[in-house]
This record gives structure tokens, sequence and C-alpha cells, in this order.
């Protein structure tokens, strides 16, 4: 009642002016209270807190959660990030890698590169290769993309798509052209951790855990920084490269590494998959030149975001993110042409070579799957006939027991007839 009788105080004041201040007056402590009481729930919360919150993650981590390409928020506030919570529970799996032999240690001095152990499956196979081709040729039986932008630098053009799947976090699908690019360069840009920092100012570190001299297969793990809200993500990921003729299929994705100990942070995304295929096309100067490159990626990740909020995040900030790529790439032909070869670089030029009839069998082999799926859910379920036959036998016997006349023979047979019909439509 007291709550009530100052708002009635306030609202008979001769004028909206006063109205209006003695309404900020009232509601500012108010307001002071929220933000407070928000900003010491993020820094300090019981451990009970999170128990309800890890097991409903637990449950629902891909309906919930979708990737995002970065939020760049208010750096000033970066200092505080430690203080605040993690929110994120993660997934694993089991899997191992190929035969090799070691390099010496690459990028980071605190770790070392290893030689990819004989007798272990490889980390990459063939199969991902398979996917890959199939996502290319948009064959791999998902649901339909959904164009999302159009954007063009001067020597850039990009479209993006995304699709929602049933289960996981939301994909996307973009083409990248860049013009006077070779299809060996943007690959060598794409796998250099050592140059990426000077463009990718979300990755913090990187470093080589193992890698296979023959075949190119690499095992690296990445630290990638988030606003100041969220801890920071590492990523634990298994690469690869084919080629085929002048067309480069290059394999990244999420592998379960127990020399990498998870720790609370930064936290550790399980589910991630960012590949591409670069291949030469002609320019869109018009000359009939194969001298621009062409980018198809296709990428998720699941990192505990809202997917709304990260479907939100994509959208403001995909463009912003990718036409960094552009500068980069230049200052990095311009490195090459000094001389200049990371080891990252050397690694991502050691391929396995694949024929295009090679690649094309892939396709034949998910054509031939699809008519398969399509042959069995268009044959009726043998099944099903039984009922039919006991339903249309039963009247036949009903029919001669009970009665020899006509009406009652007619009435039984259309009955049988209206249960044959509703089983054929079931």
């Amino acid at each position: 009642m007291a709550l009530v009788s100052v708002l009635l105080e306030i609202l008979s004041k001769p004028t909206i002016g006063d109205v209006l201040s003695e309404l900020m007056i009232f509601i500012a402590p108010l307001w002071v209270a929220v933000i407070v009481g928000v900003f010491v729930g993020w820094t300090w919360q019981p451990k009970w807190a999170c128990i309800g919150r890890e097991m409903l993650i637990g449950c629902s981590a891909y309906k919930d959660s979708s990737p995002s390409i970065s939020f760049g928020f208010i750096s000033s506030l970066n200092s505080i990030k430690s203080q605040l919570p993690s929110c994120i529970s993660w997934i694993s799996d089991d899997e191992a890698q190929k035969d090799c032999s070691s390099f010496p240690p690459t990028l980071d001095s605190n770790s070392s590169s290893s030689p990819i152990s004989k007798g272990k499956p490889s980390f990459v196979t063939n199969e991902d290769l398979e996917h890959l081709c199939n996502l290319v040729e948009e064959k791999d039986g998902g649901p339909a993309w959904i164009h999302m932008m159009d954007c063009s630098a001067p020597t850039m053009y990009y479209q993006a798509w995304e699709r929602d799947l049933e289960a996981g976090p939301t994909e996307y699908r973009s083409r990248t052209v860049l013009e006077d690019a070779t299809p060996e360069m943007v690959r060598d840009f794409f796998w250099d951790d050592e140059f990426r920092p000077k463009w990718d100012t979300m990755l913090a570190s990187a470093a080589t855990m193992e890698e296979c001299p023959t075949t190119g297969t690499m095992v690296v793990h990445w630290v990638r920084k988030f606003p100041f809200f969220c801890s920071d993500r590492e990523y634990v990921i298994g690469r690869r490269i084919w080629e085929s003729g002048r067309s480069y299929y290059c394999v990244t994705k999420g592998v379960p590494y127990a020399s990498v100990p998870r720790k609370s942070t930064p936290r550790r995304v399980d589910v991630y998959y960012s590949s591409w295929c670069i291949r030469a096309v002609e320019s869109r100067k018009g000359d009939g030149q194969l001298t621009a490159c062409e980018v198809l990626l296709f990428h998720h990740e699941n990192m505990g975001i809202p997917w709304k909020i990260a479907k939100f995040g994509v959208r403001q900030c995909m463009w912003g993110t990718v036409k960094k790529i552009e500068p980069g790439l230049r200052a990095y032909q311009k490195e090459r042409a000094s001389g200049v070869l990371s080891h990252c670089a050397f690694m991502a030029q050691i391929n396995a070579k694949v024929s295009a009839d090679y690649l094309r069998s892939f396709e034949s082999k998910s054509k031939d799957s699809s008519e398969l799926e399509t042959h069995n859910s268009s044959e009726k379920p043998s099944g099903n006939n039984i009922p039919k036959l006991l339903v249309v036998g039963g009247a036949i016997a009903l029919a001669c027991s009970l009665n020899r006349g006509l009406l009652t023979k007619t009435v039984i047979f259309g009955v049988a007839r209206k249960f044959a019909n509703i089983g054929k439509r079931l």
C-alpha cells in the first residue's frame, strides 16, 4: 500500500516534467540495485548455484547453443574477465592418429611437436574428405541453405548462407572470391598459424602438437580470445589437405587429445568443424583468366552461447570479421615474396593427391544411397498387407456364416473395404 500511495503522489504532480523527474528519482535506486546484483552474481556465486545449470547444459547443449563469430565488445573490460565464471560444460569423444616422424616444436616454446604414432587410426580420414565433397556439391542430404548476405570489397566478393539442423549447432556456408590470388597461396595463408595473429585478432596462441610429414596431417592447439563476460576457448584441431588438380580440400575439425588436459579456463570446444574447398576461378574482371581464387567454407561449432544470441552476433559481425581476410592475404603475399616460408606453410604443401574420378565416386555413392532411401520409402511395407487380408477374410467368413441375404453381405463388405482403404492411407 505504501508503494501505491507513493506512486499516486508522484502522478498527482501538476506538470508532466515534475512527474517524469519524480519517477526517475524513484526508479534510479532500483536500477542501481539490479546492476549491482547482476555484477555480484557474475563475480561470485556459490557452488550449489552451478549444479542445476550444468545438468541443464549437459542435457541440451546442442539445442541451446550455436556457433558464433567474434563479438567485438568493450576491450577495456577484459581485465575483469578472469573474475567472471564460465558457463559451458562439454562432451568429448575418443579417437587417435596415424604414422609419421617429427618436426621441431613450433609457435609455442612451452609445447613441443611430436610424431604421430604408428598403428593409430588417423585423426582426419578419407571419410572426412567424402563429407566435405558432398557439402561442396550440396549432396550431403541436409536441409536447404538459407541465404544470409552478399558483401564485397574492391578485390573480394563474399556470400553467406546458414541452416539449422534438428540436432546440433547452426551450420554456415560461405563463398569468397579473392582477386589476384592463387589457390596455393590462399591454402598456405589459412594454414599458417604463425602469420594468422596478424589478421585474426581472436587467436591468442597456437601450437603444433603432432604432425605427419607423409600425409601432412597436423594436430594443433588453439586458444581464442572471447569477450570479457566469457572465458577464452581452447580448441584441439586435427587438420589435413587433399589435392585434386589445382583444387584443395582442407579439413579441420575438433579431435579428442589426452595430452592436452582440460582446464576450467580456457574452456574446451569439442564440437568444431571448419573446412574449405579452395580452387582457381575466372576473375570478376571479365578477362576470362583464372586469376581469382574461390574459397567455399563450411563451419559450425558449439561454444555454449544461446543459439539466438549467436545467430544475431553472426549476422552483425560476420562481414566485419571476414573483410580482415583480404588485407591479411595481401600482407601475406608480400611476406612470401621475400622468400619467408613458415613451418605451417611448409606442412600445407604436403598433400594427399586424389583424382577427379575418385572425387566423383563420392557423388555417385551419395546418389545411390539417396535413391535407395527413396525406393525404400516408396515401397509398401509387406507387414501392412496382413491386417488387410485378415479384415477382408474375416468379413467374407462373417458374411457367409451370419446371413445369406444380399443386404447383409453388402454392408459387411462395405465396412471391410473402408478398413482396407484406411490401411492404405496409413
